[in-house]
């Protein structure tokens, strides 16, 4: 029997049919069961045999030619990887970024029902392995899909830095069309797994009038409704519930009713054709997100002023402060042109330094206030507005560019 097979194994009078997977150890068996879950049992209790092999498990994973239906809008689907686009690697065991566009397709037949689709695959990995690069090449390929008619583009991608890439995409295109992030927190081989769901409400809302890039992922822990959030303002908060993505010191734009795949919208959005498609896809990749602990060693923002580092973002405590001691280092990168962004550890709510005495010393030292930017925004926002900006950093990081921040922040979110 080879990995990938499919078999019974009986022990002490119970049966347990799945998949054959590795096995850290030679003298125990592996299986994923239905549930997708893994079982291993001692080798000598067991009696196993072979119900069908793998091969002919895999060629029943068919990836159909795509079929245009008269009357549909036509979206693009462009894959980076993470678990959506994920299946089981029968070498390791392990869920692997091996799944094209056209295979997600096949494996969702109701998203045939929304759109028309074209598949590319930009890039197969998993997005802790993302860089500055790929959000710019990523940029192009959107722009070259809206260029060439699509009416609305999904990206997949992997949970884990898809806030990321929802930033940097909503600084680098002003599109005319909904440009849409999903992804899903659990691979499809598993009961639980929130990946069709996520994929045909992020349909929806590919071809609704939300021209802006949004994020698509489960609303609550049921499989009833998906929220979508603005680029600029969701975080994943949690590492595995199924409503892991939250919208931070705004509402979401809206929520998509999984059964009827209606939308309702709760903020005011850009509206399909409102603008003009514009790309502007450099980003200066030399910017560091510096978390501000107690004790830590001011050395530390000098380091990257000595690496030549073109611009800083502080994540301080509070309303946005640091010690005092880092104060010198603040000062030190304004009088050599580098740009030192302050947002907070807390996430709700926007700094102030002008409450107390340090942060009146870091905005007299040059420290830019972040207002209620997510520490991760105001790092890709900073890069993009480093390499595109027309004018003085200051004033662009405190103007909202992309709904990334407010002048106030609502105290009911």
């Amino acid at each position: 029997m080879d990995l990938g097979d499919r078999v019974l194994v009986e022990r002490n009078g119970i049966s347990y049919e799945g998949v054959l997977m590795p096995s850290l150890r030679a003298d125990h068996v592996v299986i994923k069961l239905k549930n997708g879950y893994n079982i291993g049992l001692r080798a000598k209790e067991i009696d196993i045999k072979l119900i069908e092999k793998g091969q002919d498990i895999k060629s029943k994973q068919l990836d159909r030619p795509l079929k245009e239906k008269p009357g549909l809008p036509t979206v693009s689907i462009l894959s980076t990887g993470g678990t959506i686009a994920s299946k089981v690697d029968y070498r390791t065991g392990a869920v692997t970024s091996q799944f094209s566009a056209s295979e997600i397709i096949s494996a969702i037949p109701e998203l045939e029902e929304i759109a028309n689709y074209r598949a590319r695959v930009i890039y197969q990995i998993l997005s802790e392995n993302m860089r500055s690069e790929y959000w710019s090449a990523l940029a192009r390929a959107v722009a070259e899909e809206i260029q060439s008619g699509a009416e609305g583009v999904i990206i997949t991608h992997g949970t884990d830095t898809m806030m990321y890439t929802a930033a940097a995409l909503s600084f680098m295109l002003k599109t005319p069309v909904p440009v849409v992030l999903v992804g899903s927190q659990r691979s499809s081989d598993r009961p639980s797994s929130d990946a069709s769901m996520n994929a045909i409400c992020a349909a929806t809302v590919a071809t609704s009038d939300i021209a802006e890039v949004c994020v698509v992922m489960h609303g609550t822990t049921n499989d009833d409704y998906c929220a979508i959030h603005r680029g600029t303002r969701v975080r994943k908060m949690h590492t595995s519930r199924r409503d892991a993505f939250q919208t931070i010191n705004q509402h979401p734009l809206g929520r998509v009713d999984y059964l009827s795949r209606k939308i309702e919208t709760i903020l005011s959005y850009r509206r399909r054709g409102e603008v003009e498609l514009e790309l502007k896809e450099r980003l200066e990749p030399r910017c560091a997100l510096v978390k501000y602990t107690p004790g830590s060693s001011p050395e530390i923002i000098h380091y990257y002023i000595d690496k030549a580092y073109r611009g800083i973002v502080l994540e301080g405590t509070g309303l946005g402060h640091v010690a005092s001691d880092w104060i010198e280092g603040i000062a030190r990168a304004k009088q050599e042109n580098i740009p030192v962004v302050v947002t907070s550890q807390c996430l709700r709510g926007r700094i102030c330094d002008r409450v107390y005495d340090t942060g009146r010393d870091m905005l007299q030292a040059g420290a830019i206030e972040g207002g209620d930017m997510l520490p991760e925004v105001a790092l890709v926002k900073l890069m993009w507005v480093l390499a595109n900006g027309p004018g003085e950093v200051g004033p662009l990081m405190k103007t909202p560019l992309a709904g990334e921040i407010a002048l106030s922040t609502p105290i009911t979110v």
